[in-house]
C-alpha cells in the first residue's frame, strides 16, 4: 500500500505545479506568413517558350490542377470554338487587383495579370479520350495586352509557344457519329483581329461582369464568381448590387430573345461594336446594345449583295431572307460569321438564332 500512497503524493504535487504554471502562462502570438503563389512570372521575360515554365498547374500540367493563386472561372455563355471545351483561369501578382468599370466592359486588370484559357476535346476518337489542343494566355504588360498561344504535343506532356498559327485535325464523336474538325490554332495576328479595340489596341473578350455574374463550384463550395474574386483579393469591392447579366443561351427557361442576344453578344459583339474590326457594319451586337432591337439589324437593309434572296440583316419571320442567319449558317470563309474561331457550323447556335428570327413580329416597311 505504501508505494501506491507515494505515487499518489507525487501526482498531487505535479498537479499543483501544473496549475501554477498554467496560471502564469503568457500566450505567444503566432503570426502566420501569407501564402505566396508559386507561379513563376517575370513581366520582362514573358512570354516563356513553354507553358510549364509559368508553373500555373500542380503536378502534370495535363491535369490542369491550378496552384495557389490561379483561380478557375467560367462564362455564363461561352464563345463557340468548333465544339472545343474550355478551362479558364485567372492569375494576378501579389497585392494587385482589377477594378469594376461597367457591367458590359472588361474589368480593368492590373499589369501582370494573366488570363489562361485551355481548349480541349474529351470525346476524341477512336477511344473517346481527352485531348488538349492549345492553351492561350492574354497577359497585361504595363498598359497593353500581349498574346501567347501554346500548342500541346501529342504526348500531352508540354505545350510550346506558337504564335504563327496552325491546324490540328481532330475526330470526335458528336451525336453518336464521327465528326471531323480541322481545328485552327490562331496566329497572334488573328487573335488581334478578334480582340481589336480602340486605337488598334487589343483587349480580352470574355471577363466582363455581365458574363461572370454566376455561381461557380469551387473546391470550398459554390460562390458567386465576382464575390470570389473580391474575397481572394483579385477585384476591388466596388461592384454594384444589380448587374445587367446575360443568360445561358442553352437555358430554355429563359426567353428566346434573351438567349439570342446573349449568344450574339459573346460570339459577335467583339467585332460588331464601336472601334472594333467590323464597326463599319450598321449593327451593334453587345447585350446592352441589343436592348434597342434596331441595333441587331431588324429590318435593316444589307449594305452589300451577298445573295439576292437576302432582304434584310434580320428579316422577321424569315430566316431564309436574313443576312445574319445566312452568315452563321455558312462555312465559306468569304461569308461566314464569325470570321475566325470556327471551321464548322454551330448547329445548335444556328437553330437558336433561326427560332428567334422566326418568332419576331416586327413588320418591315
Amino acid at each position: 500500500m505504501k508505494p501506491i500512497r507515494t505515487i499518489t503524493f507525487f501526482l498531487f504535487i505535479i498537479g499543483l505545479l501544473s496549475c501554477s504554471e498554467e496560471e502564469n502562462y503568457v500566450p505567444v502570438e503566432v503570426v502566420e506568413e501569407p501564402q505566396i503563389s508559386p507561379v513563376v512570372f517575370d513581366l520582362d521575360a514573358v512570354p516563356y517558350s513553354t507553358l510549364s515554365a509559368y508553373n500555373f498547374f500542380d503536378g502534370a500540367i495535363v491535369e490542369q490542377s491550378p496552384v495557389y493563386g490561379v483561380l478557375p472561372y467560367d462564362l455564363i455563355t461561352p464563345l463557340f470554338s468548333d465544339y472545343a471545351k474550355k478551362k479558364r483561369f485567372i492569375w494576378m501578382p501579389n497585392d494587385a487587383k482589377a477594378t469594376f468599370t461597367t457591367d458590359d466592359a472588361i474589368v480593368d486588370f492590373p499589369s501582370g495579370s494573366v488570363i489562361i484559357k485551355t481548349f480541349y476535346y474529351d470525346n476524341v476518337l477512336p477511344n473517346l479520350t481527352t485531348q488538349i489542343i492549345e492553351t492561350r494566355l492574354i497577359i497585361k504588360k504595363n498598359d497593353a495586352y500581349i498574346f501567347a498561344n501554346y500548342k500541346w504535343n501529342e504526348d500531352q506532356t508540354e505545350a510550346f509557344l506558337d504564335n504563327n498559327g496552325s491546324f490540328v485535325n481532330v475526330s470526335i464523336e458528336k451525336d453518336n457519329n464521327p465528326f471531323e474538325i480541322n481545328y485552327r490554332v490562331p496566329s497572334e495576328t488573328e487573335c488581334r483581329i478578334c480582340h481589336k479595340s480602340a486605337n488598334e489596341s487589343a483587349i480580352p473578350i470574355g471577363p466582363k461582369p455581365q458574363n461572370l455574374n454566376k455561381l461557380f463550384n469551387y473546391t470550398d463550395g459554390p460562390k458567386n464568381q465576382l464575390q470570389k474574386w473580391v474575397d481572394v483579393g483579385y477585384l476591388n469591392n466596388n461592384i454594384p448590387s444589380n448587374i445587367n447579366t446575360v443568360v445561358d443561351w442553352e437555358d430554355e427557361d429563359e426567353s428566346l430573345e434573351l438567349r439570342a442576344r446573349s449568344y450574339l453578344d459573346i460570339n459577335c459583339a467583339h467585332c460588331h461594336t464601336d472601334e472594333a474590326h467590323c464597326d463599319y457594319r450598321p449593327i451593334r451586337l453587345s447585350f446592352s446594345d441589343t436592348e434597342n432591337a434596331a441595333n441587331s439589324g431588324i429590318c435593316i437593309a444589307p449594305e452589300e449583295n451577298i445573295n439576292n434572296a437576302l432582304t434584310h440583316i434580320i428579316s422577321p419571320r424569315r430566316n431564309d431572307r436574313s443576312v445574319l442567319w445566312y452568315r452563321l449558317n455558312s462555312i465559306d470563309g468569304a461569308t461566314m460569321m464569325p470570321l475566325i474561331s470556327r471551321s464548322v457550323k454551330h448547329d445548335e447556335g444556328v437553330a437558336l438564332i433561326e427560332a428567334w428570327i422566326n418568332s419576331l413580329e416586327t413588320i418591315c416597311e
